[in-house]
């Protein structure tokens, strides 16, 4: 693997190769069906094969290509289990890691950054990458003053044009994406991740997050954040962080430790609008680690969502008005927040017992998210004969709430992933504003 391909006509045809060779299997399988191969063997042999190249191509490229494969892999919870296998070990792979670029291009890129003689500030740097990810990999050192072991994350060449290329490819890739992942809309993801490039290509203002999480959480008994070493534009240094990637836990975990980690998943996600001012915006299992004395590790803050109020009040508000049973409160507060448009006929009750199912977790004292749910959920909210599916047309996503919604919905992937039961209710009342009852 060499610098990221940046010719937009080779990454391209690299993309455009996904779906012609979905198509091809497609064929291949009716094929197979006329000579009378079992249709479940064809399903599995088609799915196999479809990973395999999704993996290849989307990893190879890096870029947004493996950046919108890495949004996609925390879905696969809502696959149906006779489909969730393939996919699931080929797009898991893309959350902890890739192709990587060669020692002679990290140095280079290094040097650019921290000068010619950037191996003065380290006593060991190991050219083998601990982990690759969509802009960057990352090399485990030993940081000279004061001989800390640190993660050294190296952007990859070109990776801003690569973003770029691919996202605007990707948007005309939908329909293949739609396949592999029903029910999901991946229009908006598109949009999201491509007003969010600048700021993830800035490994300063990566850095600048990354302190405001680490001060707000020093000496917490349930989150670690490891401190900034030194930053540049295209390289960051931070502490190194030991402990069993989220990944392991999903496949090998035990019951308890897996309720554990989505347990406290769901305590950092709710707690640092309040404590940070800023929600991690990138919730795949590549980016948390469960630490030897039990706490949860959280690295790489180049998605973070900005919010210097603190969590939207309404949110918390509208929810507890719904457990309650308030329909009309509901709708009035989902319009004057611009969820539904003000002359848009819809009944308070339907959309009442559109919103309940969703809420369920946190109807009760304790919750065991599963697959099971995740895909009945999907199912109902995608099936075009559906009661949701028909309501649902009639909502709105206001843009201030786009970047919380996806997050929190990526983040429900992952706890249907760990399949965690925690006394989720009690989280929120805690830390969401507006949810716990009125005094």
């Amino acid at each position: 693997m060499t610098d990221i391909p940046r010719r937009a006509v080779s990454r391209t045809a690299r993309l455009a190769a996904l779906p012609l060779g979905f198509a091809g299997r497609t064929v291949l399988g009716l094929g197979k069906r006329v000579t009378g191969l079992a249709s479940e063997v064809i399903s599995a042999d088609i799915q196999q094969r479809t990973a395999e190249q999704l993996f290849s191509v989307l990893g190879q490229l890096k870029g947004g290509a493996m950046k919108f494969g890495q949004a996609l892999s925390v879905f696969e919870a809502a696959l149906p289990d006779e489909l969730a296998g393939p996919y699931r070990q080929a797009l898991t792979k893309l959350q902890e890691s890739a192709p990587p670029m060669p020692a002679a291009s990290v140095h280079k890129a290094i040097a650019a950054q921290l000068g010619d003689r950037w191996r003065a500030k380290f006593t060991e740097f190991d050219d083998t990458p601990a982990a690759a990810a969509s802009i960057g990999q990352v090399h485990r050192a030993v940081w000279k003053k004061g001989k800390r072991e640190v993660a050294v994350k190296v952007q990859y060449p070109g990776a801003g044009d690569a973003l770029v290329s691919d996202l605007k490819q990707l948007s005309r890739l939908g329909g293949m994406f739609r396949v592999i992942q029903p029910g999901i809309d991946v229009k908006p993801l598109l949009v999201e991740l491509r007003d969010r490039i600048t700021e993830e290509l800035d490994y300063e203002l990566e850095a600048e997050a990354q302190r405001a999480f680490a001060a707000a959480y020093a000496g917490d008994e349930e989150i670690f954040v490891p401190q900034v070493v030194a930053a540049a534009p295209r390289v960051l240094v931070t502490e190194w962080v030991d402990g069993v990637p989220l990944a392991k836990i999903i496949s090998d975990g035990s019951e308890a430790e897996r309720d554990e980690a989505g347990r406290l998943m769901a305590t950092l996600h709710f707690s640092a609008p309040e404590r940070a001012r800023l929600l991690h915006a990138d919730p795949h299992p590549g980016n948390f680690r469960m630490l030897p004395d039990g706490r949860l590790g959280v690295i790489d803050f180049g998605a973070v969502a900005r919010l210097p109020e603190g969590h939207p009040e309404p949110i918390g508000r509208l929810v507890r008005l719904a457990l309650a049973g308030d329909a009309d409160g509901v709708l009035d507060g989902l319009m004057e927040e611009g969820f539904v448009k003000e002359h848009d006929p819809i009944d308070a009750h339907a959309l009442l017992e559109f919103l309940l199912p969703m809420l369920e977790p946190v109807a009760v004292e304790e919750f065991r998210f599963t697959r099971s749910w995740l895909r009945a959920e999907a199912a109902r909210l995608a099936s075009p004969k559906s009661p949701a599916y028909q309501l649902s047309r009639h909502l709105n996503l206001p843009p201030s709430y786009l970047l919380i919604h996806r997050v929190t919905l990526g983040s429900i992937g992952v706890l249907c992933q760990l399949e965690a039961k925690a006394p989720y209710r009690s989280i929120l009342e805690r830390w969401l504003p507006g949810f716990a009852p009125v005094a």
